[in-house]
């Protein structure tokens, strides 16, 4: 993608062109960007919110050419990730810190403390928030409160990834020691383990629908399990040649990134009859995903 530039040299920021939009650069250097590395975004129809290494998070306007809205600053080392819904933007940080933010105006409504190490993911369900942070522990927060409710912790090292159903029921967390936790998130009770990798487990993504859980890890491969017994689905080698950094599925695809710079697509339907018509109809979206390229800190 060509950088812009101008008479005072490269501007910060990358013109980007697609078959659903055709974006016009702005007429001088934007008013808000980063000045660090990008290391998580998120995005729907309406907005994408980006986290950086200068500790801030930018609020883009994706129907007003992705004019940047506002900066939200509050912690005080590099964002790691952030999710946003309808109501607020939570996001996580190497101080150790979570951050929850009105998505209307950007004002701080809570910053949440407790964790001991660095929070590397968090998921966001209605009032209810899950982080995984490098002490070794998952926790629960309801966001009226702004108060821990539970805790989850690894057996052994650190937590680098989450994720939370979208009936709130169930919490899925890895990490340093290989394994997949999945916990009860009403009790706090762990309700299975699952193994395979052989390396730090980096992503994990939820396709509850079918009753799937994908994770990417520092081992170089993709695994799939079924959530309802813990048992390996799949197990893809030999992909790419590094870490595996994200690994997302929908009901026919996995896409995964890994740190060699290659975008993997294992298409299950390809050139299968009837798979375009079933597309119509299902049509889920990987959008609205956090950029799996965030650093990962221990």
């Amino acid at each position: 993608m060509p950088k812009m530039t101008g008479g005072d040299g490269p501007r910060p920021f990358t013109v980007i062109f697609s078959q659903q939009f055709k974006l016009e650069p702005y007429a001088g250097k934007p008013d808000i960007y980063h000045v660090g590395s990008i290391l998580c975004l998120q995005y729907d129809d309406e907005l994408m919110v980006t986290g950086s290494s200068d500790c801030t998070c930018i609020m883009w306007d994706i129907k007003a050419n992705w004019k940047p809205i506002r900066r939200v600053r509050y912690h005080t080392a590099g964002v790691l990730d952030v999710c946003f819904d309808q109501k607020h933007i939570v996001s996580c940080s190497k101080d150790t810190t979570v951050c929850l933010w009105d998505r209307e105006n950007g004002e701080l409504i809570h910053r949440l403390s407790g964790h001991r190490g660095p929070v590397n993911a968090v998921q966001l369900r209605g009032n209810l928030a899950v982080s995984a942070s490098g002490d070794g522990i998952a926790k629960l927060w309801n966001l009226v409160s702004g108060h821990c409710i539970k805790e989850f912790p690894s057996k052994d090292r650190g937590m680098a990834c989450v994720e939370f159903s979208p009936d709130s029921l169930t919490i899925f967390a890895g990490g340093n020691d290989q394994v997949i936790y999945q916990f009860d998130a009403s009790t706090g009770e762990l309700i299975r383990e699952m193994s395979g990798h052989h390396g730090l487990v980096r992503s994990l993504h939820l396709d509850s629908a079918n009753g799937r859980l994908v994770s990417g890890s520092y081992d170089n491969t993709v695994r799939a399990y079924d959530i309802r017994t813990g048992h390996p689905i799949i197990h893809l080698t030999k992909w790419t040649a590094s870490w595996i950094l994200s690994a997302k599925l929908d009901y026919r695809r996995i896409i995964a990134t890994s740190q060699d710079s290659r975008i993997v697509i294992i298409d299950f339907g390809f050139d299968l009859p009837g798979t375009d018509r079933l597309e119509h109809r299902l049509r889920p979206t990987l959008g609205s995903m956090t950029a799996g390229m965030g650093r990962l800190r221990k």
